[in-house]
């Protein structure tokens, strides 16, 4: 099992760590309001990506999309709320406006509803999960080992990308500057969903 560790980890954190709906929106919630005010927020991303590989692992994502109709009523909602998400993350006010202005991030709740609405996060941990086992001989170990191995991987990846986002937050007192760069994440996260759904 450990020697088929490495193989998962390597495969999982450029592609689950890769530039998508929910690191995006982590990185631009730190931006915009900075590390501790954001935990909460990526907190619910990282639960609502566990929720995607549970449903993945248990097979329930499967039977969800082949539901007639839900795949278009999923994508529209989730499109959305992503669309919302990037609104509210151009339109926060910047650096000492922020603060000033008692704004706050999206919340656990917001954080929990773009994970489990995230497209790439379906495909990724899909791909992730099919193509890696850990433990040959039985599929249910292997699956709870897998999600085991695959969890931390959530969290140090969107904690990351929020850390490196919060470092911008430092320099963005200035409102052009803070604005540019709050519009400059809502535009890559409204391109990922869209690339996503192409």
């Amino acid at each position: 099992m450990i020697e088929n560790l490495l193989p998962l980890w390597l495969a999982a954190l450029p592609l689950m760590g890769s530039p998508g709906p929910a690191t995006l929106s982590s990185a631009a919630m730190g931006t915009a309001f900075g590390m501790r005010a954001s935990l909460p927020y990526v907190a619910g991303i990282c639960l609502g990506t566990a929720t995607v590989l549970l449903l993945i692992a248990t097979g329930i994502s499967g039977l969800i999309f082949v539901v007639p109709g839900a795949v278009p009523v999923i994508t529209v909602l989730a499109a959305a709320y992503i669309l919302y998400l990037a609104w509210r993350i151009a339109t926060a006010p910047v650096g000492s406006l922020s603060r000033d202005a008692g704004a706050k991030p999206a919340g656990f709740v917001g954080g929990y509803l773009l994970a489990v609405a995230n497209p790439k996060a379906f495909a990724v941990i899909g791909a992730v999960f099919s193509s890696h086992h850990l433990i040959e001989a039985d599929p249910l170990i292997d699956a709870a080992a897998k999600i085991a191995a695959l969890f931390p991987v959530i969290v140090g990846v969107n904690l990351t990308w929020l850390a490196f986002g919060s470092l911008f937050a430092r320099w963005l007192d200035d409102p052009v500057r803070g604005r540019v760069v709050n519009v400059t994440f809502a535009v890559l996260l409204v391109v990922s969903v869209a690339a996503a759904f192409i």
